[in-house]
């Protein structure tokens, strides 16, 4: 019965994760397509733990008691983590999660490894599972070590957020692949030399920690993409090596769509991934071109509220600063008062603002903002031009015009928003130092730009207070 019924059910799960990433493609119906990923999972789960026969692993020698156990462990520190967790520090619980699944899938092979006698791996299924359990173990334990450093690297503990680099790294780490490949060859030749899985791991545990040192906060929102598809990826592997078709199916759905996004993301800046990977932007903090200091106009709470007051198309802009402020629910309140006063009121999100792909998004999302005032960067760019004033929170080199015309910048060529362009910019910014690119912002110092110095809730708080007096 369970032969019949189970892959039915794997079958189920997986056009319930189809469902979910469609769903989770727009904010409007995020939380159904989170809602439909949980139950397909669950029922993957349910099923490989229920299986008694057939191709399908049961639970080998595992007491059902440590099942339990390990579930209520796992669902009470996630259900603790979405509770607790602040939304500013969502990338780094991303980068975590993304690590814990590739130490998962690095664990379970390695076990698997030692479940079967050793005169197993002289057969040809011997061969097949030790190659599969060498990529496994590879892009498993590079996703956990990867994952940690993204995660020191965003939350600034331990390491910096700029990028880290040392001569001839690349060739350091293209040698620690090539190393780590031709050992999982060696073991595919020889698979009874299962101590080969021992080197394998640490080999890739170090190739993930210099893999993500030199990568800028910049550039995160792409590695944490990127790390998402590895962890999928090494899920994937440890499927073929448990014979579970959930999991390859799950795996192979989450690798992809992770690939995808961070396919989007490059676009997003006109870079490639190699670029990416290797270009270290951020290294060096850049100041003026000619070496001038150069004029800017410093603006009150009270002046942006008689700008605002006597706008007709009002352009809000969020960046990281608006996170670390945690500004949004002081940002949807005057957003509110402008459109009860009959100021049109629209939403610039920019595909890499914040630490994570939509991180902005769900910012707002928490303040209730509605969907419809979210505009991506093509749709609201026009907009921008016959703005009366954009209003930008935090944000920084997704709106620096040296990307259109400066050929030295290293963002030269990314697409931005065009903030500029409308007739009063005004920037709510602790101050004018760079962002994780490590450039100057030229929009600082153009003749329709003001600066609102200043933490970006205190900032908000009293422009809403000054345009209600």
């Amino acid at each position: 019965m369970n032969e019949q019924i189970t892959p039915l059910a794997y079958l189920a799960a997986a056009v319930l994760f189809v469902f979910a990433l469609k769903k989770m493609a727009s904010p409007k119906t995020a939380r159904l397509g989170n809602l439909l990923g949980a139950v397909g999972m669950l029922i993957a789960i349910g099923f490989t733990l229920a299986a008694r026969s057939g191709g399908v692993p049961a639970v080998r020698g595992v007491g059902w008691a440590f099942v339990v156990i390990g579930a209520l462990v796992g669902a009470g520190a996630g259900a603790f983590l979405a509770i607790t967790v602040k939304m500013t520090a969502m990338p780094q619980m991303v980068a975590v999660f993304n690590g814990l699944g590739g130490l998962a899938s690095g664990l379970v092979v390695f076990a698997e490894v030692w479940r079967y006698p050793g005169a197993f791996f002289d057969t040809d299924p011997g061969r097949y599972l030790a190659v599969a359990v060498g990529l496994s173990t590879l892009i498993g334990w590079v996703t956990f070590t990867g994952s940690l450093v993204a995660f020191a690297k965003l939350q600034e503990f331990v390491l910096s957020g700029r990028p880290m680099t040392f001569p001839m790294q690349r060739i350091a780490n293209f040698a620690l692949l090539g190393l780590t490949v031709l050992l999982i060859v060696v073991w595919g030749v020889a698979p009874g030399q299962r101590w080969l899985i021992l080197p394998v791991a640490a080999l890739a545990a170090a190739l993930g920690v210099l893999f993500t040192i030199p990568i800028g906060g910049a550039d995160m929102p792409v590695i944490i993409s990127l790390l998402n598809s590895y962890s999928g990826l090494a899920a994937c592997a440890t499927g073929f090596v448990l014979g579970n078709p959930g999991l390859i199916i799950a795996g192979s759905l989450v690798g992809a769509s992770g690939i995808v996004l961070t396919r989007i993301m490059c676009v997003a800046m006109n870079r490639s991934l190699a670029n990416v990977l290797f270009a270290a932007v951020g290294s060096a903090v850049a100041g003026p071109a000619d070496g001038t200091e150069r004029r800017v106009t410093s603006w009150t709470p009270e002046d942006a509220a008689m700008t605002l007051d006597n706008a007709s198309l009002v352009v809000i802009v969020p960046g990281y600063g608006m996170a670390v402020a945690q500004a949004q629910h002081a940002v949807k309140e005057l957003a509110d008062l402008l459109s009860e006063r009959g100021v049109t009121v629209k939403f610039g999100i920019h595909p890499v603002a914040g630490r994570m792909p939509g991180h902005m998004n769900v910012l707002l999302a928490e303040a209730e903002v509605p969907y419809e005032q979210l505009c991506d960067m093509d749709e609201i760019n026009p907009e921008l031009e016959r703005a009366d004033a954009a209003l930008v929170l935090g944000a920084n080199d997704v709106v620096n015009p040296a990307a259109r015309h400066d050929e030295s910048s290293p963002i030269y060529g990314m697409p931005i928003l065009n903030v500029d362009k409308a007739r009063t910019v005004m920037v709510c910014k602790r101050s004018l130092n760079p962002g994780f690119a490590g450039i100057d912002n030229e929009l600082f110092y153009a003749d329709n730009t003001a600066m609102l110095f200043g933490d970006g809730k205190a900032t908000i708080t009293a422009i809403v207070a000054a345009m209600k007096e």
